[in-house]
């Protein structure tokens, strides 16, 4: 009965070999981890510079740029420049054929001095000979007024005293009446020789010459291209002898002291731009070389490009040797944000448990689990605030095995 009474139930045997069998994996694994070393690679906290940047793509535009249009149909006369030639301002680069434009030019030019004669008839009341004309017809009528005032004064004169009818005085003062609408007449014409209709023809006509005038002289300034700056010519579609329709594009220059970079930047990357960033250019074509500027305006927009949304925005860059040249495709740099002389560590050592940074230091060749704060960051470092110091080695996994707590380790290459 009492050995009946000493033994357990099954179900609690269970459970003490199973508290047993879990204590010897734990102190299985803590020996195998504590005796075998984890391969690792190291990687230092290093004092130096990082940067944050936005890497994207873009296209060479001229800021001051020319462009020569064909001010009428004609041929080219001569050229003077090559494509890649530098020139100074007001150099003659081409010559387009003028007669044509010479000959409506001095056609222009007559027309504007027979409407400026028109205009001082219009002023003065017609021509020498037509107001000579009138001042005379004038003062006949003048004189003929007078003179039928003076019968009528005399013919009522004599009707007092019988030897004039009233027929005669009548007739008379008819006479009169007619003088004095003639005179009326004639003074009218003097202040208003044109009516209006006639005046409005006159100043028409007065400007359509004008106007033929300036546009032959416009044309006729044109045909001589001249450069309005210092600069280069960096496009010559027309050769010489060559027929140009009216507005055909005859040559382009450019200052290429300062260029305009209009790159492409990402939709994550847009929030992050801001006018005024540090910005490095290089082209394929001259590999070594790099240019700088700054960001001149950020993107108001994003729009489809290709496959990729993105935001237009515009560099101006220093291109004092004048290498890049208009409407090439760049690699463009954009610095977000640089500090100097930080404590970096390389970004793949960096682990996030539940929002809270860590790394892996290696202290007597044992992990060590190490909190952290960081700030800056790129695709290769990252910036150590707070954790860290100066040459603390950290650990990196060699192999796909975890990194564990306080296990033993072996650096390799």
């Amino acid at each position: 009965m009492a050995s009946t009474n000493n033994s357990k139930p099954p179900s609690q045997n269970r459970w003490i070999w199973l508290i047993l069998g879990l204590v010897v994996v734990f102190v299985v694994l803590y020996s195998y981890i504590h005796q075998t070393p984890l391969k690792v690679h190291v990687t230092t906290v290093e004092r130096g510079p990082i940067r944050s940047v936005i890497s994207t793509n873009g296209k060479i535009e001229p800021i001051q740029n020319f462009e020569a249009h064909a001010p009428i149909s004609t041929t080219v006369k001569s050229l003077l420049v090559k494509e890649g030639d530098h020139v100074h301002k007001g150099q003659l680069l081409m010559q387009l054929d003028d007669a044509d434009v010479r000959t409506q030019a001095a056609k222009a030019q007559a027309q504007i001095k027979a409407a400026q004669a028109d205009q001082s008839a219009l002023k003065t009341g017609g021509t020498q000979e037509e107001v000579l004309t009138l001042n005379s017809q004038v003062i006949k009528a003048l004189n003929a007024r007078d003179a039928a005032q003076r019968n009528l004064d005399a013919l009522r004169r004599l009707q007092q005293e019988g030897a004039a009818s009233a027929g005669e005085v009548r007739a008379a003062a008819d006479s009169l009446q007619r003088s004095e609408a003639d005179l009326n007449l004639l003074e009218q014409k003097q202040k208003d020789r044109y009516s209006k209709p006639e005046i409005a023809r006159i100043e028409a006509q007065s400007a359509e010459a004008q106007a033929s005038y300036d546009a032959a002289q416009d044309a006729l300034l044109k045909s001589s291209v001249r450069a309005p700056f210092d600069g280069m010519v960096y496009s010559l579609p027309v050769k010489a002898g060559a027929f140009v329709q009216n507005g055909e594009l005859l040559l382009q220059e450019a200052d290429l002291s300062q260029v305009l970079v209009r790159a492409f930047a990402d939709e994550p990357d847009v929030g992050r731009l801001q006018t005024g960033q540090k910005v490095e250019i290089t082209w394929d074509a001259l590999p070594g070389r790099t240019w700088t500027g700054t960001v001149n305006t950020v993107p108001s927009t994003v729009k489809l490009r290709g496959t990729r949304n993105v935001g237009e925005t515009t560099c101006i860059v220093e291109n004092k040797d004048l290498r890049l040249l208009p409407n090439v495709n760049v690699g463009v740099t954009i610095i977000v944000a640089e500090h100097h002389s930080v404590l970096t560590l390389q970004r793949d050592a960096l682990r996030i448990d539940e929002a809270k940074p860590y790394v892996y230091r290696i202290v007597n060749n044992h992990l060590k689990r190490q909190t952290i704060e960081f700030s800056l960051q790129n695709l290769t470092r990252v910036e150590i605030t707070a954790g860290l110091s100066e040459g603390d080695m950290v650990a990196l996994p060699a192999d796909d095995k975890p990194l564990v707590e306080g296990a033993l380790v072996k650096v390799v290459p």
